[in-house]
């Protein structure tokens, strides 16, 4: 451990706390189905009105290519657990210096995110078949949105903003950043695109949600690099791992 066991045991005890109190605000949005299927819907026809619904024909596109939308189903239930935890615990692991900023900074979004989700409680675009969006989670892959499993995981109305995006786009920030080979640095430059095509076609989010993801990622990024920064600088500036100096290079 770069810092001893004690300090693993704080980020992880940071992470559960914060953590738990996200699912509190999501769970808010969960009473609010009523509200959240008037906004899915208001939504659709702003969308509709600015002659910017693509997500149903991007979705029509993908399904004869079946492989697609499993790689999408895929990636979706994984991306905000498995790969997103395992990219924290390599940074924290082999990049320490850069964990602390990233950690921070995901916090700030995920407080940003509740006031979406408990003012905003928005149904997904699965939701609305009607105007031909489809579940492939559903209807292409062996979970059911609706089981018991997935509701511990998926919360139906927490659409806005989506963090699949924010958090996308804060791994693949810092992974390009962080990152000494150019293919890793292609590989995260890449994520946060791949993550936004896979939350259209798996008809989980509109392209709002994605727009407003990105948004919450950068006001997370600005807020912990700025007045926070200055505040504790030690704890929220970014800072990459330098290399080791040889002994030979340390001053006396």
């Amino acid at each position: 451990m770069p810092k001893g066991w004690g300090d693993a045991g704080r980020q992880l005890a940071i992470l559960v706390g914060v953590d738990l109190i996200y699912d509190f605000g999501r769970g808010v949005a969960d009473s609010s189905r009523r509200d959240a299927i008037n906004h899915g819907a208001q939504i659709i026809d702003f969308e509709r009105t600015t002659h910017s619904l693509f997500e149903p024909a991007l979705q029509k596109f993908f399904l004869p290519a079946h492989w697609t939308i499993d790689v999408a189903n895929f990636l979706y239930l994984n991306a905000q657990f498995t790969i997103a935890l395992g990219f924290l615990i390599w940074l924290y692991l082999f990049r320490n210096d850069s964990y602390y900023f990233v950690r921070n900074m995901f916090v700030v979004s995920m407080c940003l995110a509740m006031i979406g989700y408990i003012g905003f409680p928005t149904a997904p675009p699965r939701m609305f078949p009607g105007d031909g969006f489809i579940d492939t989670v559903t209807k292409y892959s062996s979970l059911n949105h609706n089981s018991p499993i997935a509701k511990v995981f998926i919360n139906p109305y927490a659409a806005v903003p989506s963090m699949h995006c924010a958090f996308a786009l804060m791994i693949g920030a810092t992974g390009f950043a962080v990152c000494r080979h150019w293919w890793a640095k292609a590989w995260w430059a890449f994520w946060p695109i791949l993550v936004a095509w896979v939350v259209i076609v798996t008809a989980n989010h509109y392209w709002v949600d994605w727009a407003l993801g990105w948004i919450v990622a950068l006001a997370a990024f600005a807020i912990a690099q700025g007045a926070l920064a200055r505040w504790k600088p030690e704890a929220w500036e970014f800072r990459t791992s330098s290399p080791q100096r040889r002994p030979q290079e340390v001053e006396a």
